[in-house]
């Protein structure tokens, strides 16, 4: 789930897995943490260079995951535009190459991370966005390998992590994050009704993205695969910046 150095466990199974799961939304603190130190740095030394500090926040969030959930959604976006039966798809996804849908969903998503980090800055609500949105993102993870979400194919990450996680564990996941977010938008903000409304909706409509994907994902695939994952965590953060950008 990112670059950084972390201790690797003796064996990879599906129980493993499944913890991975939960837990990445602890990695999105980690890299949403890098984020919002960036953007609060930038911001104290060109307090009026708001795209500058979006842009480089926007990079740090892809650079610290590798760009492999960017990675995933291009091949995701390949995959289903391609409008072929389920196991070209899953050809496709597998290739190494992209193609022009992969293409517009990165330039896409990335805009919009990028103009809706820009006006949450200057609404002075940057470096809490990109710590609250990057969180956020991370938790469709867990609800995206849910008991009810298959793997697409027998093997893959898909095949490790998929059906292993208890919704009520996602749910309780969602339930601290969704706390956080709160209290951090009351205590670095003015009391607003507006924007810790926003906030909350924010972090319920990431994983509103993660139902919906991985729904999209099992008409068309049968199930999910590490691809599938990736693209749910870059479509959930565009969707979680957006809703706080048009909240604050």
């Amino acid at each position: 789930m990112s670059v950084l150095p972390a201790p690797m466990p003796s064996t990879v199974d599906r129980p493993v897995g499944g913890r991975a799961m939960v837990l990445a939304p602890a990695v999105g603190l980690v890299i949403g943490s890098v984020a919002a130190g960036v953007v609060a740095l930038v911001q104290l030394v060109r307090p009026n260079a708001d795209l500058l500090t979006a842009v480089l926040a926007v990079l740090v969030v892809a650079g610290l995951s590798g760009a492999l959930h960017l990675d995933g959604l291009a091949d995701f976006a390949d995959a289903l535009g391609s409008r072929r039966d389920r196991e070209t798809m899953l050809r496709i996804m597998k290739q190494s190459d992209i193609g022009p849908f992969g293409v517009v969903s990165i330039i896409g998503v990335l805009l919009v991370d990028v103009a809706a980090l820009t006006t949450c800055i200057q609404a002075g609500f940057g470096w809490q966005a990109a710590l609250i949105a990057t969180t956020a993102s991370r938790l469709t993870l867990p609800w995206s390998c849910r008991t009810t979400t298959p793997a697409a194919r027998p093997d893959g990450l898909g095949a490790v992590v998929a059906a292993t996680v208890r919704p009520l564990t996602a749910a309780a996941a969602t339930v601290v994050v969704l706390a956080a977010a709160l209290v951090l938008t009351w205590l670095t903000t003015a009391p607003d009704f507006l924007r810790l409304a926003g906030t909350a909706a924010a972090v319920l409509l990431a994983v509103a993205t993660a139902f919906a994907t991985t729904r999209r994902a099992h008409t068309a695939l049968g199930g999910t695969t590490g691809d599938v994952l990736g693209a749910t965590v870059e479509l959930a953060l565009p969707v979680a910046l957006l809703t706080l950008a048009l909240t604050t």
